[in-house]
């Protein structure tokens, strides 16, 4: 009997034993292709030899010290690594175990920039509807799924909720897609306004929203405005890319695709590709100095942050991804995907979008092409996806809720970086046979 507290608990899950490039293997020695890179994290595969010699190296060498104490070489030479790739003027790094941790840290750092402003008065987050940027409370409070919040809203932070960048549901007819970009992104203005431009503290948002909606990306011309928006009402824009950053969208950030640069970024997932847990929060030069030039002291800390062995793990992951150009390898292999998808479901009478960039793809699923109709909820259509993906040998990430946290059903696919044209074709064929298995016949 096991003691181990599972996602679930009706679960009975394989044991996994081994890895093997973009494969798992469990205890029977069946071996699945890890579709989705886990929840987008396993960027390099599960068998990357520098990764797991850099691991080895530093944990032999140094394990642990505790940085309210000490630094560390691996931490000083990852944090010099990112800030040397990032956008904008970005120029501090602050090294945390995951992404909740980042953006959890990202919150508190935005509030407390003001506090050493002089001005205590900006407390007021704004996020988007169908966000999600982790499960500690703080950053629950600014994800924006319903499902996820709906157990823990009683002890959850008032947070603002906008309109997402939605192209596929929310553009109207005869919209253009700028025009509509532009719409979305005003509702950000009209929300400072109505809370009060001197309350607001900052805007949070993905530049690629992941779990909640399906790899959906911002038209072109909307994060521009986001941050003309910002800047006119001194908010800080905080960029949460703990799934779609780290090359995942063939840019190393992001928000690069968008031509844009926040005030702070948060990372995670493929930062460290699960070779180890970390992730990291980036704020400017601007943030760094009020915090510097006031108490000194950011109130904030976990045990685990700037760990050795898990900085020397994503110094080694950010090293291969740059000095193999897989960010640029993630990008074509990502048209690939996009192409073979669109050949394989592009008329399927019940895929509605196809969408992404990158390794980072969803399909969403529609029960009416025309009408963009979702599927009835009760009949549970991602999780049958994903148990018929799996016995095939397909790990993927559907998931319901894509509208509004109840209607809706995608696929998320991140596979890793690595990935063959074959393996592209795996997947396909893979994919077709879960959904073709899951879909209600008549």
């Amino acid at each position: 009997m096991s003691h181990v507290f599972p996602r679930h608990t009706k679960a009975n899950l394989p044991t996994a034993v081994g890895g093997d490039g973009c494969y798992l293997i469990d205890s029977t020695g069946k071996r699945y292709f890890d579709g989705s890179g886990g929840a987008a994290v396993s960027c390099l595969g599960h068998s990357d030899a520098a990764v797991i010699a850099a691991v080895q190296q530093q944990v032999g060498q140094l394990a642990f010290a505790h940085t309210g104490f000490m630094t560390s070489e691996p931490a000083e030479a990852l944090a010099d690594l990112l800030i040397a790739n990032a956008p904008g003027d970005l120029d501090r790094v602050y090294f945390v175990s995951g992404g909740s941790e980042a953006t959890e840290a990202a919150i508190k750092l935005a509030r407390q920039y003001f506090l050493e402003k002089g001005e205590p008065e900006r407390r007021h987050l704004i996020a988007r509807r169908q966000s999600y940027h982790g499960n500690t409370l703080g950053a629950l409070a600014a994800g924006g799924n319903a499902w996820r919040r709906q157990q823990f809203d009683p002890l959850l932070i008032g947070v603002s909720h906008i309109a997402p960048c939605y192209e596929y549901v929310d553009r109207a007819e005869g919209e253009s897609s700028f025009d509509y970009g532009q719409r979305a992104a005003d509702e950000l203005e009209a929300e400072i306004l109505r809370l009060g431009p001197e309350t607001v503290m900052a805007f949070m948002a993905e530049p690629v929203v992941g779990a909640t909606s399906g790899a959906v990306p911002a038209v072109e011309g909307y994060f521009k405005r986001i941050r003309e928006i910002c800047d006119k009402y001194g908010v800080l824009l905080i960029l949460d890319e703990v799934m779609c950053g780290m090359g995942r969208t063939g840019h190393l950030f992001a928000c690069d695709a968008d031509g844009v640069a926040p005030d702070i970024l948060c990372i995670a997932k493929g930062l460290g590709a699960g070779y180890q847990p970390i992730g990291a929060m980036l704020c400017s030069r601007q943030i760094y100095a009020a915090i510097e030039g006031g108490s000194g002291f950011f109130q904030h800390g976990h045990t685990y942050i700037g760990h050795p062995v898990a900085t020397a793990a994503g110094l080694a992951v950010v090293s291969q991804m740059l000095e193999r150009d897989l960010v640029t390898r993630c990008a074509a292999m990502g048209d690939r995907l996009q192409s073979a998808l669109q050949e394989r479901f592009g008329q399927h009478p019940n895929v509605g979008d196809i969408r992404g960039r990158g390794l980072f793809r969803g399909i969403e699923l529609v029960r009416d092409r025309d009408s963009k109709t979702p599927f009835d909820p009760s009949l549970g259509l991602a999780a049958k996806i994903k148990k018929a993906a799996f016995e095939a040998g397909l790990i993927c990430y559907p998931m319901s809720g894509t509208r509004d946290g109840r209607n809706g059903d995608h696929i998320l696919l991140a596979p890793p970086f690595i990935i063959s044209g074959d393996q592209i074709t795996e997947v396909v064929d893979k994919l077709d046979v879960a959904i073709t298995q899951s879909l209600p016949q008549g």
